[in-house]
């Protein structure tokens, strides 16, 4: 969990620059645009290319950083087609709250517990695997593995 909460920090940037480039290309003036969609589905893409190039070789920085590596079920580097799996599959840890609030008007505070009460029970179900990892790598046929960071 230590690596994830790295990982989004480093995403930041990622998010930071992605958006700027965005928003300067389509002259938004505001969040509240009506572009915000657009550019929701646009940084969507872009965390995907981010974490598909850096799984199929891999580590991510923050993954380095922890000592952790993705691999496949034998061990092997996973492709850059699994790391896609991979990633849609990550969105288990977000998505399902998302969805259960949606028709609701909860402030930034209940939304903030109900989603981390969910990041908190999705951690924990990881478990009940008999490997003890989490869920979205098991269905994506991924593991992590400690690892010092790989040289070129």
């Amino acid at each position: 969990m230590g690596a994830w909460v790295y990982e989004g920090m480093l995403l930041f940037a990622v998010v930071f620059i992605s958006g700027w480039l965005f928003s300067t290309l389509g002259q938004m003036r505001d969040a509240m645009d009506a572009r915000r969609p657009l550019l929701q589905a646009f940084l969507f893409i872009v965390f995907g290319i981010y974490f598909a190039w850096f799984w199929s070789r891999g580590q991510t920085l923050a993954m380095k950083t922890w000592g952790l590596r993705v691999v496949d079920k034998t061990g092997l580097p996973i492709t850059q087609r699994r790391a896609l799996l991979r990633y849609l599959l990550c969105w288990l840890w977000f998505l399902p709250p998302l969805a259960a609030m949606a028709p609701f008007k909860l402030s930034g505070g209940e939304s903030a517990v109900v989603v981390l009460g969910w990041v908190a029970v999705w951690a924990i179900l990881s478990r009940f695997h008999p490997q003890r990892q989490f869920w979205h790598d098991a269905f994506a046929g991924t593991r992590l593995v400690p690892s010092a960071p790989l040289s070129r």
